[in-house]
C-alpha cells in the first residue's frame, strides 16, 4: 500500500483477493479462530467508539464461535492503542478498534507512533454514528440562532468538549466556530465519555459527539442541530446544521476494524464477513441507531 492513506471505500465494501489455491490459507480460514480474540478500542469505555465496537462485534463473536476480549486503551486520541497493535504479532488474535480521526484526519494535524497505510490492513467498517450537538441546560438559548447570538455576545465564554485533540469531535466544533463566526474555547478529554459527563454538570457547555443523543433523546441535554447528512431517528424533529445553513465542511464519523500489517488474508477475510454479518442484523441496527 506504500505511503497511500487509508480512506472510507475500504471499510465500506471489503473484500480481500488473493484467497485462491494456497493450501495454507485454506487451512487458516477453516481452523481460525481457535482461541480468545482480543480487540483493543484506543477509547476510554462508553464512547461511541467503545459502544459500536462492543455491540456489533459481540454478535461477530457468536458468528465465530469464539469470544473477544475488548481491551480498552484509551489516551493520545487513539495512538497509545494504536502503537500497542501495531507492535503485535500479525497472528490473527489482535484487531484494532480505529475511526475516522485515526486514519485520515489526526495524521495531518500531529505526529503519529505510527502509519496507518503502513503498519495496518482495513478488515471492516461496522458503523456509521449521528453526531448530536449537545448543549447544556445552563445555555440561555432555545434554538441555534439564539445560541450563535448568545456565542457572539460572550466570545471565549463557551467551552467545547472533544474526545481528543485532532479528532473529528474537535473539528466539528472548530467547524462551527468558523462557520457561525463564533469563538467557543476546545477542551480537549481522553475520550468522548468523560466529555459527556462534564456537559452533562455543566463543566462545559457545548459538545458535537454522538454520546450526547442518548441524552438528548431524554431530554437532559438540549440541541438545536444534528451535525450529520441526515437527521437521527431518534428524535426527527431536529434539523440538521445543513439544513440551518452550517455544517457544509462537514461529514460522517465512521468506525471500523484494522489488522496488524502482516496478518493472514485469509483470517482478514473471515472476520470482515463476520463483522458485515452481525453489522446486517436488524436487532444490532436497532441497538446501533439508540445509542447514535
Amino acid at each position: 500500500m506504500g505511503k497511500q492513506k487509508i480512506g472510507r471505500r475500504p471499510f465500506v465494501s471489503m473484500s480481500v483477493a488473493g484467497l485462491l489455491a494456497a493450501p495454507a490459507i485454506v487451512s487458516a480460514q477453516s481452523e481460525w479462530p481457535t482461541r480468545q480474540i482480543r480487540v483493543v478500542i484506543p477509547y476510554p469505555p462508553g464512547g461511541p467508539s467503545d459502544v459500536t465496537t462492543r455491540i456489533v462485534l459481540e454478535r461477530a463473536s457468536s458468528i465465530l464461535g469464539q469470544s473477544i476480549l475488548f481491551d480498552n486503551k484509551g489516551g493520545a486520541s487513539g495512538a497509545i492503542g494504536a502503537e500497542h497493535v501495531k507492535n503485535t504479532v500479525p497472528d490473527g488474535y489482535t484487531f484494532l478498534m480505529t475511526t475516522t480521526a485515526m486514519v485520515c484526519i489526526t495524521q495531518h494535524l500531529q505526529p503519529l507512533p505510527y502509519d496507518p497505510a503502513a503498519d495496518f490492513v482495513p478488515v471492516a467498517r461496522h458503523a456509521t454514528s449521528w453526531i448530536g450537538m449537545g448543549i447544556s441546560p445552563q445555555v440561555p438559548s432555545n434554538n441555534l440562532q439564539e445560541f450563535i447570538t448568545y456565542a457572539k455576545a460572550n466570545p471565549g465564554k463557551i467551552n467545547f468538549g472533544s474526545a481528543g485533540l485532532a479528532t473529528i469531535t474537535q473539528l466539528y466544533g472548530e467547524i462551527f466556530n468558523i462557520e457561525a463566526g463564533v469563538k467557543m474555547v476546545h477542551v480537549p478529554y481522553k475520550g468522548s465519555a468523560p466529555a459527556t459527563n462534564d456537559l452533562l454538570s455543566g463543566q462545559i457547555q457545548v459538545q458535537f459527539d454522538p454520546t450526547t443523543l442518548p441524552h438528548i433523546a431524554a431530554g437532559r441535554l438540549k440541541c438545536f442541530a444534528i451535525a450529520s447528512e441526515k437527521r437521527w431517528p431518534g428524535r426527527l424533529d431536529i434539523p440538521t446544521l445543513k439544513e440551518q445553513g452550517y455544517g457544509k465542511m462537514g461529514g460522517d464519523a465512521w468506525y471500523g476494524i484494522l489488522a496488524p500489517r502482516g496478518t493472514n488474508p485469509a483470517i482478514v477475510n473471515k472476520m470482515s464477513r463476520a463483522i458485515g454479518e452481525a453489522a446486517a442484523m436488524p436487532d444490532i441496527n436497532e441497538k446501533l441507531v439508540a445509542s447514535g
